[in-house]
């Protein structure tokens, strides 16, 4: 019962961040979009595992940001240095697996689209 129940924990997780988060909401689109792009240009299943990474570690790190942001309200919710530094960082975390992710599609789609 305890891993069924550790299961609906992480699953209301997401879904709260699905609900309060609108940049979750479009990786999410992207993620779709990507998807679909992939099938339609019939990406190789090493190409696809690389997407699927990209979109889960993209997720996961929103995911992430979002957990160290409400912590970081709770415990600091007066202005100090160092609960902006906490929230910046784990901001700057998402940019770089969203850029890294937008270089990797790249690298994946560009010369498929444009021959």
């Amino acid at each position: 019962m305890r891993v069924f129940s550790a299961f609906q924990y992480a699953v209301a997780g997401i879904i709260y961040c699905f609900r309060k988060e609108l940049n979750l909401k479009i990786h999410a689109l992207a993620a779709v979009l990507a998807l679909s792009l992939a099938w339609q240009l019939e990406l190789s299943k090493v190409e696809l595992a690389v997407v699927l990474i990209c979109i889960a570690g993209v997720i996961a790190a929103e995911i992430v940001n979002t957990a160290i942001e409400a912590i970081v309200d709770k415990v600091s919710p007066e202005f100090h240095p160092l609960a902006r530094a906490a929230k910046d960082a784990a901001a700057g975390a998402v940019l770089v697996t969203a850029f890294t992710s937008l270089l990797i599609g790249y690298l994946l789609f560009w010369d498929k689209l444009f021959k």
